[in-house]
């Protein structure tokens, strides 16, 4: 069963992007594990000049996308259960948990918006849910609908080479990724740390076990205290007792 994704966009020449490389496109163009289609929103104007968007409601600067011409492009598609993504900068943050659930769902329609902004009601009627991939405002959503597609067409069975690569990933466990190297030994006067030359699995899996924990504390101080918490709520021990700070 194909994972199929519809985006619309002011902008469809900007697809596939990078989605098209790699071995998600391949998983795309050759496997046909999942498929990517646009609709030019553009093309559901009313007005001759091919004009979709309009001045603020209570004034302001800029222009807004009209509801009535959004509505139309989506209602060109058929929805098949598939969730609804509008990318803002104020909508909720991706997370890793979030694109789990939505690469269970038959696809994604993902609203790409410009200027300003979209009128609220098309978002309030049809039932859109807003996402964000940064604390950052993008020119459009072109960009940040990739990111959301292929963060899930990467979890659909047989896109990526080995699934088992997934398992130690950022973010599925509350924990980010640990470093990782190859040849050659030396870089400019690095080393590959020992423990990984050593052939000692346990050690190895050890090592990145505490990689892990050291670089969400440093870096995602809010990821550790969510898992500290989750892990508390568990009954779990501290994570943190007993090690050096």
């Amino acid at each position: 069963m194909s994972f199929d994704c519809t985006v619309l966009t002011m902008f469809p020449d900007a697809f596939p992007g990078p989605l098209g490389v790699s071995l998600i496109g391949t998983a795309w163009r050759e496997a046909a594990l999942w498929s990517l289609e646009t609709v030019d929103i553009r093309a559901f104007s009313t007005d001759k000049r091919g004009f979709l968007d309009d001045t603020p409601a209570g004034g302001g600067p800029g222009q807004v996308m009209r509801a009535d011409v959004i509505a139309s492009a989506l209602d060109s598609v058929e929805r098949r259960g598939r969730p609804l993504l509008y990318m803002s900068a104020r909508g909720r943050p991706l997370t890793q948990a979030r694109v789990k659930e939505w690469a269970q769902a038959p696809g994604l329609i993902v609203l790409c918006g410009r200027f300003e902004g979209v009128d609220q009601r098309v978002l309030d009627a049809r039932g859109f849910e807003e996402v964000s991939v940064g604390d950052a405002v993008l020119a459009g959503g072109e960009a940040a609908a990739m990111v959301a597609i292929e963060a899930c067409v990467r979890l659909v069975p047989g896109v990526l080479g080995q699934a088992e690569s997934l398992s130690e990933e950022s973010f599925e466990d509350g924990l980010l990724e640990h470093p990782q190297y190859t040849r050659p030994r030396t870089f400019e006067g690095l080393e590959i740390p020992e423990v990984l030359l050593s052939g000692n699995h346990a050690a190895i899996r050890k090592w990145r076990q505490e990689q892990r924990e050291a670089t969400t504390r440093e870096r995602r101080p809010d990821l550790w205290a969510a898992r500290t918490a989750n892990q508390q709520a568990k009954g779990a021990p501290d994570p943190k007792k007993g090690q050096a700070q």
